[in-house]
């Protein structure tokens, strides 16, 4: 087996271990890795000449990504779970009990385990460099940190700071680190090693600095069994709000916490192992473990044969406002490079420099950006009311009115201005981009780039494809969306794509209880009780009645014999109700919040409200079981690879309960016949758009989504 850990000893008493598994792009606390470090930790501990180690990585941009997740994935015992956690923990303890100072040397992203060893350090030194991150997302994973970081992360830096991290999951930037207390020092990106061989040599000549931690305040009021209490209490509130009780591992966590903030560090590792023992083999762990699995195969790979990415230098936008104003910040700010904004009227482009701005001052005031930084790439957004410019772009999107002939027109004029090479996007929700395409010379290179809104925190991105559009267009979209943190899934161009279209049939089913004398406020409650973020009548109001009414009108037109809609559906739209923007829909707002139902919808749409008391289950099963019919027909029309693709996309473009696995793993962990029985017996009482079509039958005889639908990507270039 290749060595892992590299041990080097200067002359002066420092040594220096290096963490580099090979074949590996990141570095990860595998069974092996472990076992070779438990055994460097024994010869560490009796070599007389070491005065002061460096722990450091030999990965580039990562430090330690954390423990073997795959490991964690296979294990169905709980006891075997609750063993792992328990060595773990002894061994970082054995590392902090080395009989010289240790240090941490993070420049790179740190995570879980790799969190938790440094924490095990007397010091850790981060790197300013913006890109790392810190922190210990366990409960992401369903799970709790396992190897002390639960009794350590709160000596560091207070109990406020550290549940704020570990109920979350949440790794912080380097600044962050350093004003919690996380990071002793923050050392300068380019001469890190230097200064951290300096800051060594320090400790070595017993110039000890001082640790740091938290607040005085912090401490004053957490040493305080009353105020450990407030805070106790809170953390439980916020985390119940946040959670609505379908993630248990926050909540253990926080009982870990207040365990060994109570009981001593001993008691808080027994609870640790414990909670570990009883989390990592839930079905909540496995569902968040494989989307987290989906989600680091989306980052790479999946390119087609036969197309390189364009090398993009120069991009444009066409049409500003807040959606084009927002894909030109995310442009400018993660690709750093010029982006021309183009609109015909100069008060949608101020409207779009004023987003792009308020976007890039968000950031400043978060501490992403320097306030310097922050005007550079504004700067880069150059606003125009012509094509000037347009002769040097390598990549144009458009998110202009939803108006094919308009597109069309559009398109036809950019493609006889940008270079042959340029790659053409629309950011179209819901229109074919064969037919967007159709007047363009070189159609090959239009493809559709689908945001969600808002731009700057929705993270998918569909990567649409006609039938005449190339590969290198495909793939240049793939590589530009990972490069602004985006999630790509690649779809095949048809009537709402993927997920517009799966959403539809959940949205008309909504619209049909409403009809039935349902309260949107109880059909509303009952999606988000069964863990959608939003209900569906707030999520029309937020996406837009204009806009949920056009797309419903295009998806019930191809799809007549399965998607009806009540017809006083545009009676919302002629009455002005267009929801927040308009600040009246479904609901009242003022000043931007919801407030409250309207009652005066009943009257405007002929409606009597006569059912009291539903039952949450069964108005969630009437919302969700359409989609699992249509998700069947998507895989066997290929508009999507894979279910896994398919649950992944649902889940970063309508918040599909992560818990749940996604759509399709839901549906398989149901049993899919049990379900097709269930839409048979709605079928009876409320007509054939419940059928199970054919598709979802042949998706039964194959034992399951995942069973039929597990492709591996295309080939890679």
């Amino acid at each position: 087996m290749a060595q892992a850990f590299h041990l080097d000893i200067a002359d002066n008493g420092l040594a220096t271990v290096v963490f580099d598994q090979p074949d590996r792009k990141a570095n990860v606390f595998t069974r092996e890795a472990m076992e070779e470090l438990s055994a460097l930790v024994s010869q560490l501990s009796e070599r007389s000449e070491i005065r002061c180690a460096v722990l450091a990585s030999g990965k580039e941009r990562i430090f330690i990504a954390g423990a073997d997740v795959d490991a964690i994935a296979g294990v169905t015992d709980p006891a075997e779970a609750e063993r792992g956690s328990r060595e773990g923990q002894e061994l970082f303890d054995r590392w902090e009990a080395l009989p010289f100072p240790t240090i941490a040397a993070v420049r790179g992203a740190c995570m879980g385990g790799g969190t938790e060893i440094s924490l095990s350090c007397d010091y850790i030194l981060l790197s300013d460099r913006e890109d790392i991150r810190i922190g210990l997302p366990e409960t992401k994973l369903g799970i709790v940190p396992g190897w002390g970081g639960c009794t350590k992360l709160p000596r560091k830096v207070g109990l406020t700071a550290a549940l704020d991290m570990i109920l979350a999951g949440k790794a912080v930037r380097p600044y962050k680190a350093f004003k919690i207390g996380l990071a002793d020092a923050l050392l300068p990106e380019p001469s890190f090693h230097r200064e951290v061989r300096r800051f060594a040599e320090g400790v070595i000549a017993g110039k000890t600095p001082k640790p740091r931690g938290s607040s005085f305040k912090a401490k004053m009021l957490e040493k305080n069994p009353l105020g450990r209490r407030i805070v106790f209490d809170q953390a439980r509130k916020q985390v119940l709000k946040t959670t609505k009780g379908n993630y248990p591992a926050p909540l253990r966590a926080l009982e870990v916490v207040r365990t060994a903030v109570s009981e001593g560090h001993r008691a808080g590792l027994a609870a640790e192992a414990r909670a570990i023992g009883e989390l990592a083999v839930s079905p909540v762990a496995k569902n968040l473990i494989h989307l987290f699995h989906m989600i680091e195969a989306a980052k790479s790979g999946g390119f087609l044969e036969g197309g390189e990415p364009a090398k993009i230098r120069s991009t444009a936008v066409l049409g500003a406002g807040v959606m084009g104003g927002g894909i030109a910040q995310i442009l400018a700010g993660k690709l750093d490079a010029p982006v021309r904004l183009k609109d015909i009227g100069s008060e949608a482009l101020a409207k779009g420099i004023e987003h792009a701005g308020g976007l890039f001052r968000k950031q400043v005031r978060r501490r992403w950006l320097s306030k310097p930084e922050a005007e550079r790439k504004l700067a880069l957004i150059r606003p125009t009311l012509d094509y000037s410019g347009f002769e040097n772009v390598d990549f144009v999107i458009e998110a202009i009115v939803e108006k094919l002939e308009v597109k069309q027109a559009v398109f036809a004029e950019l493609a006889a201005i940008a270079p042959q090479t340029a790659v053409l996007a629309s950011n179209t929700s819901s229109l074919s981009i064969d037919s967007i395409g159709k007047n363009t010379a070189h159609p090959e290179r239009v493809v559709g780039m689908h945001f969600f809104n808002p731009v700057d925190r929705m993270p998918l991105v569909e990567v649409v494809v006609g039938e005449t559009t190339s590969a290198r267009a495909i793939n240049t979209i793939i590589e530009i969306s990972r490069k602004l943190g985006k999630t790509p899934i690649v779809v095949k161009s048809g009537p709402g794509f993927l997920v517009n279209r799966l959403l539809a049939f959940t949205m008309a089913e909504a619209m049909w209880l409403l009809n039935e004398g349902h309260r949107m406020e109880d059909l509303d409650r009952a999606a988000s009780s069964w863990g959608m973020p939003m209900g569906p009548y707030a999520l029309t109001d937020e996406v837009g009645l204009d806009t949920a009414v056009h797309v419903s009108h295009i998806l019930s037109e191809a799809f007549p014999d399965r998607l009806t809609y009540p017809n006083w559906m545009d009676r919302m739209v002629e009455d002005g109700r267009l929801g927040t923007k308009a600040q009246k829909g479904f609901y009242l707002y003022e000043k931007g919040r919801r407030t409250r139902p309207d009652p005066e919808i009943y009257r405007l749409l002929g409606i009597e409200r006569k059912i009291d008391n539903p039952d949450s289950g069964r108005i969630a099963e009437r919302l969700i079981l359409p989609m699992v019919n249509e998700a069947a027909r998507c895989l066997e029309e290929e508009v999507v690879r894979s279910a896994a693709d398919l649950d992944l996309a649902m889940i970063m473009g309508t918040g599909f309960p992560p818990f749940r696995g996604g759509l399709c793993r839901w549906a398989d962990s149901q049993g899919v016949a049990k379900l097709a029985e269930e839409m048979e017996a709605w079928a009876e009482k409320l007509g054939d758009r419940f059928r199970p079509g054919d598709a979802l039958e042949r998706v039964i005889e194959s034992g399951g989504f995942y069973s039929k639908y597990s492709r591996p990507d295309p080939p890679r270039t």
